[in-house]
């Protein structure tokens, strides 16, 4: 598999890949959600379970032109109990990515974090990886963690590292450069972010952390 160099190709290797993911949307009657959850059913990667409540999301797709028809609606008019449905269809193997909508952020990790019945593993970290099309950039990039983990600890940004890697691979990076931001070039006591990005350097230098190149820390200027 060649890179996937922008979102564009991603749109295309989706499209040319024939191969639909069926998403679930927690409490879905938010125009922004309908209308990105529409283009990727016309585009023919993605098919759509829009939970929420089912007169609003007609009425909001239709004041966007689409036809609602195009979704499978469930109709679940309160926010948590939309959301729990949503993670419920996941574990059940019924959907297979989970997309909040308009429901709240804590609300909607609630139900994902959820010990007995949410999505994370046992013992797993919980985080983000974003990727960047940037108009003067060649190539994507990868950003984490930029929402849920604010002070991570070491054993966290490890599983950063990892998620990150394993993000990469799946849009054809053979071997992902990872960069370790810190405030400083050199480790110091004082900034403890820098220790552990040293830590980390290390670990892939002894074979720990696989299939990447990382250096660290590392200044953004």
């Amino acid at each position: 598999m060649s890179p996937i160099r922008s979102l564009d190709q991603m749109v295309q290797h989706l499209r040319e890949s024939g191969r639909k993911k069926k998403i679930a949307v927690a409490y879905a009657q938010d125009p922004n959600t309908i209308g990105a959850i529409a283009k990727a059913i016309d585009e023919g990667f993605v098919d759509a379970v829009m939970i929420g409540d089912e007169q609003e999301i007609r009425s909001k797709a239709q004041l966007e032109d689409i036809n609602p028809d195009i979704f499978t609606i469930v109709h679940i008019p309160n926010d948590v109990a939309a959301t729990t449905e949503a993670v419920r269809m996941a574990r059940a193997d019924e959907v297979d990515v989970v997309m909040k909508g308009l429901v709240g952020t804590d609300k909607f990790l609630k139900a994902v974090l959820n010990k007995q019945k949410g999505l994370l593993p046992p013992k797993a970290c919980m985080t983000y990886v974003c990727a960047l099309d940037l108009p003067k950039y060649d190539k994507l990039l990868f950003v984490s963690d930029t929402a849920v983990l604010p002070f991570p600890d070491l054993n966290q940004k490890i599983a950063m590292v990892n998620y990150g890697v394993a993000m990469a691979k799946r849009f054809g990076v053979e071997k992902p450069k990872v960069a370790l931001i810190s405030a400083t070039e050199k480790p110091n006591p004082a900034f403890p972010s820098s220790i552990d990005d040293t830590i980390i350097c290390k670990m892939a230098d002894r074979g720990q952390i696989k299939d990447c190149i990382i250096d660290g820390p590392l200044d953004v200027f």
